[in-house]
Parts: structure tokens; sequence; C-alpha cells
């Protein structure tokens, strides 16, 4: 930002600030936050759902929890421990209108770890459970 000084037609002398730098500054600034926001809205970790036949494209917006093969459990994109994702699913459940858990389970990811997921959905408040697959190109 530059100050101008320039006297007027009284013989004063009248200082402006030159805003045009800023906006530009402003607008850079705008367009790079733009581009990289869709960057750091991925999953905490990548999960490869089960394939099926007949799966169902669920447009629900409800909580969403990945179980990973190795067992680690992620609510919303946000990796947390398996014993905490009850309180912090209660807590989610409450603030959305929608009581829906969406769980996807990577296809190696054990049995056991899936159930537990989906009975501490339930203990939390989860009204509809879904299991997310990805369809079998025919």
């Amino acid at each position: 930002m530059g100050w101008k000084l320039s006297s007027n037609h009284d013989g004063r002398i009248m200082s402006e600030i030159n805003i045009t730098p800023l906006t530009d500054v402003m607008m850079v600034l705008l367009v790079i936050f733009m581009v990289t926001t869709p960057l750091l809205m991925t999953d905490a970790f990548k999960v490869k759902l089960p394939k099926a036949v007949a799966a169902a494209s669920d447009t629900s917006t409800g909580q969403v929890v990945a179980v990973s093969a190795d067992g680690s459990v992620s609510l919303n994109g946000e990796s947390i421990a398996f014993d905490a994702l009850s309180e912090r699913l209660k807590v989610a459940i409450d603030k959305s209108t929608d009581k829906t858990v969406i769980v996807k389970a990577d296809g190696s990811a054990r049995h056991s770890m899936v159930v537990a997921v989906l009975d501490a959905s339930r203990q939390a408040g989860a009204v509809r459970l879904s299991i997310a697959t990805e369809r079998v190109q025919k």
C-alpha cells in the first residue's frame, strides 16, 4: 500500500491510501483457498470398499465411520481411537438432523471390528445404519 500525496485545488495537501495492491493480494488468497480446499477434504485413510452386484446408491448425508484393514477408525474423515467413537458419534448425531451412520469398512477389515462399530453407532443413537459398498462393473 502506498500513500499518495497530491495537492488539492485549494493548495492543501491531501493524502489517500491506495487499496489496489490490497485488493490484488486478497483476490490471490481467495483463489489459493478455493483451489486447495477440495484437496484438504479427503478421508483420513484409504478404504477399499467391498464390491457387490446389488449395491444401492445411498444419498443420505449421515455420519461416516470408516474402518481400515488394520482396524483404525475415523469419524467424518478424522482419525479417532475406537474407545472414543461412541461418545464422539453421539455428539455428532445429536447435532445433526439425519440420524444415519454410514459404515465404510475396508473389504479386509475384521468382521468383529465392523460389528463393534455398528454396535457403537446404535448405542450413540443412530436410527439408521448403512454399510457402504462399491458396485461391481458388469
